[in-house]
């Protein structure tokens, strides 16, 4: 599947920072969920949330209920997930936010 703009830019901040995530990481041990990008070793979650204003599927109902049970089942494993707009990625919020939480870890 193809990256979005957001995920896309994600991933190049990533890389600036020589931080190495896994992208479309399936963490679900019987779902096919998959994580935009993952850190596994500090299990940490990055999703980037498309089409938020254009009434994409992260924010119709049916999306946002399947959204909820992916999310919370990846807490009940354990899993930290930050969520973050395309704009939130463009600001440079997503990568900072995403730093914090994994100097955190450490």
């Amino acid at each position: 599947m193809a990256q979005s703009e957001g995920e896309a830019l994600f991933a190049l901040h990533c890389r600036i920072e020589k931080l190495s995530p896994i992208a479309e990481y399936q963490f679900h041990p019987d779902r096919k969920w998959r994580f935009d990008f993952a850190f596994v070793t500090e299990k940490l979650a990055v999703e980037i949330e498309g089409g938020i204003y254009s009434g994409g599927r992260h924010t119709r109902g049916d999306g946002f209920e399947k959204d909820c049970e992916k999310y919370n089942s990846a807490v009940l494993l354990g899993w930290k997930i930050l969520r973050f707009s395309t704009q939130s990625v463009k600001s440079g919020c997503a990568i900072q936010m995403t730093k914090l939480v994994l100097a955190d870890t450490k």
